[in-house]
């Protein structure tokens, strides 16, 4: 209803009084019964003055009314062509061979009209084309070789893609390897799969345990580029530098096998080994590092295992190794055998130099030069300053070959060759630590990766107490970790596995991948510091070990010297036990001397 006209309406109001002495008090609420203030009656009257209108419908929205519309215009399709002009066009009458016609001909043309028209109209598109030519290329790097300063900036790492395992049994990925070329010709890594738990509760009814092993290609993290189908899960698998196509793993059985990516008639994405080796002559234990050695033909590789062999192999050949090395403290076979759980080849530190890292946390040092003295091996400190469990990662600084470290129990330990005890240590860290790596680029940067989930950047060039950076990466326990790089280029891509079988794709910023002004040169003064401390805390120690060996030969000497072998204090002592004696004699003798002169005077009195 809507009204017509207006009248005057009845006006409610309710007067509200308040005493002025209650002004400000807090307002108190509180039931009350309804009370009635007005009453207002229908009135019949005031109908007259509205009339019912028809039904409307009215719609009010305060955002404006858009529409999006699209169209196809039509494509443009457009090609570069060239031309290179070398004689021709003439007329029939003039010969090309002949400069006296070309010259006629060419001073007819000149004086024609068109021909002046035509240059002039030419002008103006030659100029554009040669502008053209001429414009600043804008991707073009104009200051190459100048370092920026990346100091300053916080260090921080970010997730780029992440490769699941297709398998539906969760593996862990034991192994990760990048393709020597680098991620800008070849950005692939290999990955080993296997479950390394000892009778694992999934396949002790005869359930087959999942073989496939894979390279993935970074740019495509959905499907592997190519699925390994070795005889046995592969515990390792690398790269040949030499041939990037050839690659060599190690199995979970024991197994050495050889494959070659190039093999013809193979399945679509699938490579079966091309060589294997013969389960008699290889590893009793499971493969857990492999690398290829420097040979001519590029074909020699070296494995380890916690059976306490190492072994050599020529890959066209893996029916035997070629050598077999006992890992053994003593050659002589009064040590012990430890079992091999890392291990590290550098050939820019030596082609006959090896570094194994056992499950009993101590570390082996293997010249092969060296072979008369205890097989060439070399046994560090077995003592306070070994690992209290394996060592999962072994690996030489890049920039300073003689400096290595090693990752176990809680801690990443700093060693060099020339001394049994580590330089450096880093403190407990809260949890404990199952792989780790240099920096291809930076000499004092390494990474640890921990059972939870946490991913450990230590700078040392920054600070040797505390870590520099630390990602999360998962709620999963981390396996392995591999940098991207070598020390010319890379550093930024690092790959991370956990249990599971996910293998994470972190981009570290510049800071913690570009080569900082002096590094190289402080971080050897640093470790060249340490490890003379080191060598003077040893020799203190040795002096004071000769110190007290000299005061034991000396005080057993004086001991021998003594007559009848008895001692001062004891002589001293039996001594005053014999005047004692003799004073307690005296004075008895005496007391009985007394009592019969007593007696023989008495007799003369009576």
């Amino acid at each position: 209803l809507g009204p017509i006209s207006n009248r005057s309406t009845m006006e409610v109001a309710y007067l509200y009084t308040k005493v002025r002495a209650e002004f400000g008090k807090d307002i108190k609420f509180e039931d009350s019964a309804p009370e009635t203030l007005e009453s207002i009656l229908p009135n019949d009257e005031f109908e007259k003055d509205y009339v019912q209108r028809n039904p409307s419908i009215s719609e009010f929205d305060t955002t404006p009314d858009m529409s999006e519309s699209e169209c196809n215009t039509e494509r443009l399709v457009t090609k570069s062509t060239s031309m290179r002009h070398m004689e021709g066009g003439w007329p029939k009458d003039v010969d090309p061979s002949e400069m006296s016609d070309m010259q006629r001909y060419r001073k007819k043309a000149e004086k024609d009209e068109e021909y002046k028209t035509a240059m002039k109209l030419l002008g103006p598109m030659i100029g554009r084309c040669m502008k053209q030519n001429n414009t600043i290329n804008i991707y073009e790097e104009y200051f190459d070789g100048v370092q920026a300063d990346h100091s300053s900036e916080p260090p921080s790492a970010k997730g780029l893609a992440v490769f699941r395992d297709p398998n539906d049994v969760k593996r862990t990925a034991t192994s990760i390897n990048w393709h020597p070329e680098g991620p800008a010709t070849n950005g692939k890594i290999a990955v080993a799969y296997s479950i390394l738990n000892f009778q694992d509760q999934r396949f002790m009814n005869d359930a087959q345990m999942p073989v496939s092993s894979y390279i993935w290609d970074i740019m495509n993290p959905n499907t592997p580029d190519i699925e390994l189908l070795p005889p046995s899960p592969l515990c390792c698998l690398r790269f040949n530098a030499k041939s990037t196509d050839t690659l060599v793993g190690g199995s979970y059985n024991g197994l050495v096998s050889f494959y070659d990516l190039r093999k013809p008639n193979a399945p679509e994405k699938q490579c079966m080994p091309h060589e294997t080796s013969v389960i008699e002559k290889s590893h009793h234990d499971p493969v857990y590092d492999v690398f290829w050695i420097s040979s001519k033909t590029g074909n020699q590789c070296a494995s380890v295992s916690t059976d306490g062999q190492m072994m050599w192999w020529d890959t066209r050949r893996l029916g035997e190794p070629t050598d077999v090395l006992n890992l053994a403290t003593d050659s002589k076979g009064g040590g012990m055998t430890l079992g091999g759980s890392s291990m590290e080849y550098n050939q820019e530190a030596g082609p006959t130099k090896y570094l194994v890292g056992t499950e009993q946390g101590i570390v082996l040092a293997i010249n092969l030069r060296n072979k008369k003295s205890n097989n060439g091996i070399t046994v560090y400190d077995s003592g306070p300053g070994k690992h209290h469990g394996p060592i999962y990662s072994i690996q030489r600084n890049p920039t300073h070959n003689k400096f290595f470290m090693t990752v176990g129990d809680w801690t990443a330990r700093i060693w060099v060759e020339d001394l049994k005890t580590p330089i450096m240590t880093t403190k407990y860290h809260s949890s404990y630590l199952t792989s780790g790596c240099w920096s291809p680029t930076r000499a004092g940067v390494f990474y640890v990766t921990r059972m939870d989930g946490v991913v450990d950047i230590w700078d040392y060039f920054y600070r040797q107490n505390e870590v520099a950076y630390s990602h999360k990466v998962g709620e999963d326990a981390l396996s392995t970790i591999s940098v991207q790089g070598n020390m010319q280029s890379g550093g930024r891509l690092v790959a991370v596995g956990d249990v599971n079988g996910t293998v994470s794709l972190l981009e570290v910023c510049d800071s913690l991948a570009s080569q900082q002004p002096n590094e190289k040169m402080a971080i050897n003064g640093m470790f060249e510091r340490e490890t003379k401390q080191e060598k003077n805390l040893e020799l203190r120690e040795r002096d004071l070990k000769r110190q007290r060996a000299a005061e034991e030969e000396a005080s057993k000497k004086e001991a021998a010297e003594k007559k009848d072998g008895k001692d001062e204090k004891m002589e001293e002592l039996l001594r005053k036990v014999d005047a004692d004696f003799l004073a307690m004699i005296k004075e008895a003798e005496d007391d009985e001397s007394k009592a019969s002169e007593g007696a023989d005077l008495g007799g003369d009195e009576k």
